[in-house]
């Protein structure tokens, strides 16, 4: 499908506003992801008793985007919009959550710092569910061309590649050796410039495709676990999904280990640009490879390929520098692939629970994708914190890693080989542990299409299951 042959729905503005927003919220995403364990790692808490409220927090998570779901499904704005009020208000709360959540004060007692964390993490993650459910959901109020939204879908994760870009080059260089900007500050000045980015599809988001229904979320609470529990797919697809990326470690300690096992904390951002060439790339050949084999396969087989070079890594160990740059930079293409592709299958997802169920319930079904991101990301840094806790990991206050440097402080062997194991080894685990649901996992995009144009009412449910390739 050649661009001059798609039937565009949205603007080229709306379009480019639409994928802006993904930089700006990634921004947000990858800063707690990535680097909410680099920065408690300084404030002087201890890592067991983070993890604990990382951990604790996630109970409310649970509850949260179930109750966010449903509120979405059923809230009926007046001005006829189903996502951007959500999106407006989001655009609000998560730079001021972000900031919260990175201003600790790190001169009070460990129970004041833990207390403080914890508000701040549920106002966050309240704030990002706000944002997060509508934001996706939209690709399906704003166009009904199935061609237009798959293209969107793609290029969205180009963005979303962006946003990680910004966050990781300040992150890396602010507080780094040569500045030593306060994380705080650094905060404020990345949450800025994200809410700049994400505003302009508030004023430019059309949504054509969305006409308010009586039935719109009319089902209850009893039907919608009913929905969830039927839908083994999206059951399957993101219990997967949760244990591979609740297991990477190493994404919330690329800084750490940067600094401790590499020297300085400036490699991490040399790993990035080394990276960014053969990860953009991959991005962009997605929406063909997709287009020639069946997704989940292209998906899968990525999953393959991370698990064998991540072995690779880790038995080479990190006193071969340029053998560990070559193999994270060969890594770093199935990883964008499957980063691209993560969230293709919710709304695949989202047609098969309508097709079984007859419950038009997308809020619910994003919800799910939202609540596996987070929970996923959340379990990742508790896990790093609890693992380098275990290893007798020495705890430390510091502003910046200028001022860590200043101090000298240095970690037992022990405590260095406990970072390698958990920054290298754990993620390969989590990638194997989640093939044993991804191979149960039979959902096909032939059979997909059928079950759409059952859904919108194009065939009859007789027509779609003499066409479906196996009864579901």
């Amino acid at each position: 499908m050649t661009k001059s042959a798609i039937q565009w729905q949205t603007s080229l503005k709306e379009r480019n506003s639409y994928l802006v927003y993904f930089s700006g919220q990634n921004v947000f995403y990858f800063l707690v992801a990535n680097f909410l364990t680099t920065y408690l790692m300084m404030t002087g808490i201890d890592m067991v008793k983070a993890s604990a409220v990382v951990m604790a927090v996630k109970v409310w998570d649970a509850v949260n985007d179930a109750l966010f779901g449903a509120l979405f499904d059923k809230v009926k704005f007046k001005n006829g919009q189903k996502c951007l009020p959500w999106v407006r208000i989001s655009t609000v709360l998560i730079p001021v959550a972000s900031v919260m959540l990175f201003a600790i004060p790190t001169a009070s007692s460990e129970t004041v710092k833990l207390i403080w964390f914890g508000i701040a993490y549920i106002f966050w993650d309240t704030a990002y569910t706000i944002c997060d459910v509508p934001i996706y959901t939209m690709v399906t109020t704003i166009t009904s061309n199935l061609d237009e939204r798959n293209i969107l879908m793609a290029r969205r994760q180009i963005l979303s590649g962006v946003g990680m870009g910004i966050i990781t080059i300040a992150f890396t260089v602010l507080p780094g050796e040569y500045v030593g900007l306060s994380y705080t500050w650094t905060v404020v000045i990345v949450s800025l410039l994200a809410a700049a980015m994400m505003v302009p599809i508030g004023i430019t988001g059309k949504e054509r495709n969305y006409v308010p229904s009586a039935n719109d979320g009319s089902f209850t609470m009893k039907e919608m676990f009913s929905y969830l529990f039927k839908n083994k797919y999206l059951l399957l697809f993101y219990g997967a999904y949760i244990i591979a990326n609740a297991c990477l470690t190493n994404s919330s300690l690329n800084l750490i280990a940067s600094y401790y096992l590499f020297g300085n904390s400036m490699f991490n951002l040399i790993i990035s640009v080394l990276s960014a060439a053969p990860q953009f790339i991959a991005a962009l050949v997605v929406p063909a490879l997709v287009r020639k084999f069946d997704k989940f396969k292209v998906y899968f087989w990525s999953n393959v390929a991370m698990i064998v070079t991540g072995l690779a890594i880790f038995i080479a160990g990190y006193d071969n520098v340029v053998f560990f740059v070559v193999l994270t930079v060969i890594r770093s293409v199935p990883a964008a692939i499957v980063g691209v592709m993560n969230f293709m299958f919710t709304p695949d997802c989202a047609e098969y629970g309508k097709y079984k169920t007859g419950t038009e319930a997308k809020g619910i079904t994003f919800a799910i994708q939202t609540f596996s991101v987070k929970i996923a990301a959340a379990v990742a840094s508790a896990l790093s914190l609890f693992a380098l806790g275990c290893f007798g990991w020495k705890e430390v206050t510091a502003s910046s890693f200028e001022e860590l440097a200043t101090m000298g402080v240095t970690q037992t062997p022990e405590a260095l080989k406990g970072l390698w194991i958990t920054y290298a080894l754990i993620p390969v685990v989590g990638y194997i542990l989640s093939m044993g649901l991804y191979i149960f996992y039979k959902l096909n995009d032939k059979d997909v299409q059928i079950m759409a144009k059952c859904n919108s009412g194009e065939i009859t449910r007789e027509e779609a299951e003499k066409q479906l390739s196996r009864k579901y």
